[in-house]
């Protein structure tokens, strides 16, 4: 699982999101000449030196009052204040300008990693440029290209050396949950009912969480940690309109989850941002259930739950296998539907299943129905081995990777599904050919 957060913030122009795309080994950022075409955060997951973590590109920051840079200011302090390593990019052809001094100033502030990336080193002649930087006050400047891809690998060397002393502090045989959403659909209000007690500041304005708030707790036998989602830490009137910006916040609570439970606002339905905020959960392949809040709100009838239920699956037809828990926070009722389906989702996030058995139900599922044509033959899984869990990781062993259809293996993973315990739970099919 990631290991951490790494943040790019800079000015804008200076090549942050090529330096991005460099990192992760895909043109994922848009890139162009034109300064602040990123405006929203984006991040990705990536892996160096054995060590995964998330990356985030942000805005472009400046002092000029141009369009957006209000909110985008907000978004790059974000993720500053949740990021564990920072990399801060700067132009090696323009030299120091008085945006890099103010965001400079932004990272004085931080007592965290900061990284010093000196970009668009494109000649050896350049190199000498990347000195002056030194006068920024944050450390050794390393000279990069990211349009050639010089120097990223030092750059990535030196996060993931930070990055390796990050101790994972999840411990065995508790449930770790997180609990994310769009503001307002009673995320706080439901932590609330679940513990019985008001731990966690509850207001109908939205973003009242500030902070990131683990609470352990037992109930009956056993053990949970649930964290809620983590808010800013700074206050200003620029830190209040915080709906759009709220992703990096909750990336940090799903990653150290286990188990993410989606809130969805009964009353309001399903929007763009619900379908947003769980992408983050599905990239980092955790455990999801769906919990449908408010649901004292709705007029109901004996097809209520049903109907309802049949409008998220056709919303969420990426998460099929995710259980569902209609509660009312405010009521403390069907809470317990809540820890039941916590249960039974963290047992499926944890399962393991014998190779023999396992095969036995590929082999059927084969017979069953076989392989279509594509890409010049027809796929034949020799046989299957599961060698992870947290999600459940199996490798299915094949004549040839490029003869497997999409369809089918949806097919195998859903009688893998009906054969086995994966409520609530991602299954990593990872296919290998045989003589790989």
């Amino acid at each position: 699982m990631p290991r951490g957060i790494v943040a790019i913030v800079g000015s804008p122009n200076v090549g942050k999101s090529t330096i991005f795309n460099r990192m992760i080994g895909q043109r994922h950022a848009i890139v162009d000449d034109e300064a602040g075409i990123t405006r929203d955060r984006l991040y990705a997951e990536c892996t160096w030196n054995g060590v995964t973590f998330s990356l985030v590109d942000t805005g472009g920051i400046e002092m000029a009052n141009a369009p957006f840079q209000q909110q985008i200011r907000m978004q790059a302090q974000i993720a500053i204040d949740e990021a564990d390593v920072i990399v801060f990019v700067v132009d090696g052809q323009v030299g120091i300008t008085s945006d890099d001094q103010m965001v400079a100033r932004m990272l004085y502030k931080v007592k965290k990693p900061i990284i010093l990336a000196v970009n668009k080193i494109d000649e050896g002649t350049h190199i000498a440029n990347a000195s002056e930087f030194y006068g920024l006050g944050l450390g050794h400047p390393y000279p990069v290209s990211g349009s050639h891809g010089v120097g990223i690998g030092d750059i990535l060397n030196e996060a993931t050396k930070h990055l390796k002393d990050i101790k994972e502090d999840i411990k065995e045989n508790v449930i770790t949950f997180s609990l994310i959403g769009r503001p307002n659909v009673g995320k706080s209000s439901l932590v609330n009912a679940m513990l019985n007690q008001d731990r966690v500041i509850v207001s109908n304005i939205s973003g009242t969480t500030r902070d990131s708030i683990d609470t352990p707790f037992k109930r009956g036998d056993k053990e949970y940690l649930v964290i809620d989602t983590a808010g800013l830490k700074k206050k200003g009137k620029i830190y209040e309109a915080i709906d759009k910006y709220s992703a990096i916040r909750a990336l940090k609570a799903i990653e150290r989850s286990e188990i993410v439970l989606l809130v969805i606002d009964a009353d309001a339905g399903i929007t763009d941002q619900d379908k947003h905020v769980i992408q983050y959960a599905t990239d980092l392949h955790k455990a999801i259930i769906i919990v449908v809040n408010k649901w004292d709100l709705i007029e109901r009838d004996q097809n209520t739950m049903i109907e309802f239920t049949k409008y998220i699956r056709n919303e969420y037809k990426f998460l099929d296998y995710a259980p569902i828990c209609f509660v009312s926070a405010k009521n403390k009722t069907r809470i317990q539907t809540i820890f039941d389906t916590l249960e039974m989702v963290h047992e499926a996030y944890n399962t393991r299943i014998s190779t023999s058995v396992m095969n036995q139900v590929l082999q059927d599922a084969q017979m069953m129905n076989q392989s279509p044509d594509f890409n010049g033959g027809r796929v034949k899984i020799l046989y299957g081995s599961q060698v992870g869990i947290c999600p459940p990781t199996i490798v299915l062993f094949v004549n040839d990777k490029n003869y497997m259809h999409f369809s089918y293996l949806r097919y195998i993973e859903n009688r893998l599904r009906d054969s086995f315990n994966f409520d609530g739970t991602p299954i990593n099919l990872v296919l290998k050919a045989r003589k790989e």
